[in-house]
């Protein structure tokens, strides 16, 4: 894998990168768009070439919660195909709580990777400061309190109990995990690069890197222009743009005009999307709640939403969401299993989205990583265009779909844990 500041004769594809789910691809993309790169995003790996002229590409898969082998194969996947564009750096992005089980997917992720590229030395951090997720002496951060007292430790699928990044990481790896810490961090990007050659002479090939600003960030950057494969949430991409001699500017998150309607689908159980359905209803906004056990009893959920909310488009965005507090999500998967009950309200609700995009909804948010991932295989998206930031870590995206005109539809993949309480009101105003 060529350095990234190797001059070629030929255009190349500046950054490539592989993302385990769909949300945090356009959180990645985002952080790279506002920091000067033209950045698509593709849906699973692409069939043929890359046919766009920009700097980076982050491939989107499904993996976070897939068996680790299955994860392993379609991140390969990804790697081979940005490496047959050129990519002259790889990032393997996850999400900024870090989340996984103790069988991965992020370790095993991570190895194989380095395998593939022949590296012998990598850093992981999920540290995203705008969105309040730091990394101190190894522990992860969520606003003021650890990471397993955020309301991560009650995640349906990934539960996070465990704080200490160096000790989760560990556990999901052959190789020995190590810490830079944030007294190296603070003195820059050479303390930073002779850290990584002492913990390399000590036999250390991953490293979990402290950051609490966004200034850390930036110091991180530079230290990082030489290594084949970074690991990391989507923080550390606002200081990589500088290496390959970008700078900010607002053509890189142009976007189409927008037009049609207007509509939210959330299927995530966060607290912070908890919040953001309650502002919506408490704004006076027309909402449909999704029952689960209605869904198993063999009821057309999706059609009776469609069905409530055709008439209702026409005077502002409506929401349909599954969102519920930890407590009934536990009750509903307590009847009918954990991944049946988050499967079959994923199906329903991507069949709702794609419902309400063939009745001229063309401006459309989905909150929930996994609801997204469902959500744009249903629309048939294979690329999006990265355009303008709604809050940290949440662009809105133009995406061309078989449900939707030839103009295409605008759409918004947040993360359940994004966003401030007014996002569902305050995103279709971003757009005008």
């Amino acid at each position: 894998m060529a350095n990234p500041s190797t001059p070629s004769a030929q255009p190349r594809l500046l950054l490539g990168c592989i993302a385990d789910d769909f949300t945090g691809a356009t959180d990645l993309a985002n952080n790279l768009v506002r920091a000067g790169m033209r950045v698509v995003q593709a849906i699973g790996v692409p069939d043929g070439p890359l046919g766009a002229d920009v700097d980076a590409v982050v491939v989107a898969l499904k993996s976070r919660t897939i068996a680790p082998a299955e994860a392993v194969a379609q991140s390969l996947d990804a790697l081979r195909w940005l490496q047959a564009q050129g990519a002259q750096q790889v990032y393997f992005k996850y999400c900024s709580t870090f989340d996984s089980t103790p069988q991965g997917n992020i370790g095993p992720v991570t190895e194989a990777l380095m395998d593939a590229l022949q590296c012998d030395f990598t850093i992981a951090t999920p540290a995203f400061p705008d969105n309040k997720r730091t990394v101190f002496k190894g522990y992860l951060f969520a606003g003021d309190v650890l990471l397993n007292e955020s309301g991560m430790q009650n995640h349906p699928l990934t539960p996070m109990t465990d704080p200490n990044l160096v000790r989760v990481l560990q556990a999901q790896c052959q190789r020995k995990v190590g810490l830079i810490d944030h007294a190296v961090v603070a003195r820059g990007a050479q303390a930073i690069e002779e850290r990584i050659a002492q913990l390399k002479a000590e036999g250390v090939s991953i490293a979990v890197v402290d950051a609490v600003s966004n200034d850390d960030l930036l110091r991180m950057g530079p230290a990082l222009a030489k290594l084949p494969l970074l690991t990391a949430g989507s923080g550390v991409a606002i200081g990589l743009p500088a290496n390959f001699g970008l700078a900010p500017s607002s053509q890189a998150s142009a976007l189409p005009p927008a037009g049609g309607k207007q509509a939210v689908v959330s299927g995530s159980c966060s607290l912070a999307t908890n919040r953001q359905v309650q502002d919506f209803v408490q704004r006076g906004g027309a909402a449909m709640a999704i029952d689960p056990l209605r869904i198993a009893q063999g009821a057309d959920v999706a059609a009776e939403v469609l069905s409530w909310a055709t008439p209702l488009l026409d005077k502002g965005p409506v929401l349909v969401y599954s969102t519920a507090e930890a407590g009934a999500v536990k009750s509903v998967q307590g009847q009918l299993g954990a991944e049946q009950a988050g499967a079959m309200v994923e199906r329903t609700v991507a069949a709702i989205a794609r419902g309400l995009v063939e009745r001229g909804v063309h401006q459309l948010v989905v909150a929930g990583g996994e609801t997204s991932g469902a959500c744009v295989q249903a629309l048939g998206i294979a690329q999006m265009q990265i355009g303008p930031q709604i809050d940290p870590g949440v662009p809105w995206c133009h995406a061309r779909s078989d449900a939707a005109p030839a103009s295409g539809l605008h759409i918004a993949l947040k993360s359940g844990n994004f966003g401030s309480d007014d996002f569902f009101t305050k995103a279709f105003l971003v757009l005008g």
